[in-house]
């Protein structure tokens, strides 16, 4: 019995170290934001379930865009989807309600902007930073129609355009701005010809470092081969083996700043 006892501690004494490593190797070494802004919706499924395959927790910015279904993202027809979403844990802020873009600073104080979406699409607008605020809460009335909850206290400017009136518009309404790491850019709106998914991949898990904040859509209209099937999945894989994490900009240093 003594015997036994003695080679079972020499045993544990030699897989001890060995633990260790491998404990070591499975630690994060730093954190990834993966975020998704809405688009044609046509990757949204799957999207969805491949974050779910790998228990991975992201942030979604929501517009009301036109999708490949015929309807709108935020129409009652994505109750289920974003209901869902909302379960799984991930996060969610404003993509302006009608995918507003900024197109620069008016006299008075005011923003110029110009809707892609909406009744008002196409057309060149100068609103207050007060309308501006309120395009931006748009979106979590919305949301609160369709799921129940309120956005995360977040929001992304279309095409990332912003200057220092519209931030102010934004934390005016208590909404922290989020854009993303040079090296977070997807490319998966640019041209599938001139950047094939490979390259994209590739370049994505060469630079991505810890705390960069990574974008990509939910569906681009005019990209020919789609950069969600073929990426998302060995993205998560290949920073995974690197021992990145991930977590929503619920944990990002600057929202936890946001009083």
């Amino acid at each position: 019995m003594k015997l036994n006892l003695l080679l079972a501690a020499a045993a544990l004494a030699a897989a001890a170290p060995a633990d260790a490593a491998k404990a070591a190797d499975s630690a994060c070494r730093g954190t990834i934001y993966l975020t998704f802004d809405t688009g044609s919706q046509s990757q949204a499924e799957l999207i969805a379930a491949t974050l779910n395959k790998h228990q991975v927790k992201a942030t979604f910015f929501l517009a009301n865009e036109k999708t490949t279904r015929g309807d709108w993202s935020l129409d009652p027809s994505w109750a289920a989807f974003w209901k869902a979403r909302v379960a799984e844990g991930h996060a969610f802020g404003s993509h302006t309600f009608d995918h507003v873009y900024y197109k620069g600073d008016g006299a008075d104080g005011s923003i110029k902007v110009k809707p892609q979406f909406g009744e008002l699409a196409g057309r060149n607008l100068t609103w207050t930073p007060a309308e501006y605020c309120s395009e931006i809460k748009r979106v979590d009335g919305r949301f609160r129609q369709l799921t129940g909850r309120g956005l995360d206290p977040i929001w992304r400017a279309p095409g990332g355009k912003i200057s220092p009136r519209t931030v102010a518009a934004g934390k005016a309404c208590g909404y922290t701005h989020f854009g993303w790491s040079p090296a977070g850019f997807s490319g998966d709106e640019t041209s599938s010809v001139a950047f094939p998914n490979a390259v994209l991949l590739k370049k994505s898990l060469a630079n991505l470092r810890d705390g960069d904040i990574f974008l990509a859509h939910m569906g681009i209209w005019s990209r020919k081969d789609p950069w969600a099937p073929a990426n998302l999945e060995p993205l998560i894989v290949g920073l995974q083996h690197k021992q990145l994490c991930f977590a929503t900009l619920r944990e990002h240093p600057d929202f936890k700043r946001t009083p």
